[in-house]
């Protein structure tokens, strides 16, 4: 029993992992700054350093505390993300940004690390094992103060530069694409700019689900008076044949029925036959016995003789 137990604790613990790696594997390096300004984003002292986003190309909450992030490719385990901080649980489609300003002891969003300006920069994640390599990006050494190598959207696509313009907005902790409108509902309102088609579609939506429940409760109802008139008929079949075969077992012997007959006829012709006819005779009284004066309940009291 204690080696099954230990055996299926290990294989949860295995597929936990293996659930886990399968998961940190949708982490993407999203976008770059390696020189910023003092118009762009401050981290929680309000100083502004180059910083790197990661974001969470799952659609379920990932645990990043377990990797590591480098900017050196023969060091993998260069900054290893702390345990126990609650805000290393990454939201799905969710962002996070981290500081290269090379104090790890302001936070856990803070790396050892920092980056470069004017030269290439290399940036890698890898998994909790430090030899599985998640994502890598190379930052362009053309990248010059204030301006962003990034996705051209969350998690996929090529990278290319953003200034912060109109076109090429830069967003840290931010979709890399941001959308003013939507375009299933700007399609939907032209072609339904009355919403008699949405409100067609809606009665017809819960008329329909209304008609589906009626069925579905018919069809229970149905199903649940066959299955009591099967169970009464099981068992009334079965009464009927323990009947039956009692019987069959009881009084399935001639010499039985034999004792029977002369029993019955013996028992009929042990009296007397008696005549059918039945004689009333009247009898006259001159008074009703119920009238008489010696059936009152008490006597009328006498009145004494004077002498």
């Amino acid at each position: 029993m204690k080696k099954r137990l230990i055996l299926m604790l290990v294989m949860a613990a295995v597929c936990g992992a293996w659930a886990s790696a399968q998961t940190r594997s949708a982490l993407r390096i999203n976008e770059v700054m390696v020189e910023n300004t003092p118009g762009g984003i401050a981290d929680e002292y309000g100083a502004h350093q180059a910083w790197i986003e990661i974001f969470n190309a799952n659609f379920a909450p990932i645990e990043i505390s377990s990797i590591y992030i480098t900017n050196d490719s023969t060091r993998p385990t260069l900054y290893p993300v702390p345990l126990g901080d609650v805000n290393t649980r990454m939201p799905k489609r969710q962002h996070v940004l981290f500081f290269a300003d090379g104090e790890p002891n302001k936070g856990t969003f803070h790396t050892n690390f920092t980056l470069v300006p004017g030269q290439d920069n290399w940036i890698g994640i890898y998994d909790a094992d430090g030899r599985t390599l998640i994502d890598e990006v190379i930052v362009p050494a053309s990248l010059t103060a204030g301006q962003s190598w990034a996705r051209t959207a969350d998690g996929e696509g090529e990278w290319a530069l953003r200034t912060g313009g109109n076109d090429d907005y830069i967003t840290p902790s931010s979709a890399n694409v941001i959308n003013d409108t939507n375009e299933k509902i700007a399609d939907f309102a032209e072609r339904d700019a009355n919403g008699f088609g949405m409100t067609v579609m809606a009665m017809c939506i819960v008329f329909s689900a209304l008609l589906l429940l009626c069925l579905c409760f018919y069809a229970i109802g149905k199903i649940g008076a066959l299955v009591s008139r099967s169970n009464k008929a099981r068992t009334r079949s079965a009464e009927v044949g323990e009947k039956v075969e009692a019987r069959d077992v009881a009084h399935d012997t001639g010499e039985e029925i034999a004792a029977i007959v002369m029993a019955l006829h013996d028992h009929f012709d042990a009296h007397d036959r008696e005549s059918t006819v039945l004689t009333i005779n009247k009898v006259k009284r001159a008074y009703s016995p119920w009238s008489s004066k010696i059936y009152n309940l008490r006597e009328v009291p006498q009145r004494p003789t004077r002498r």
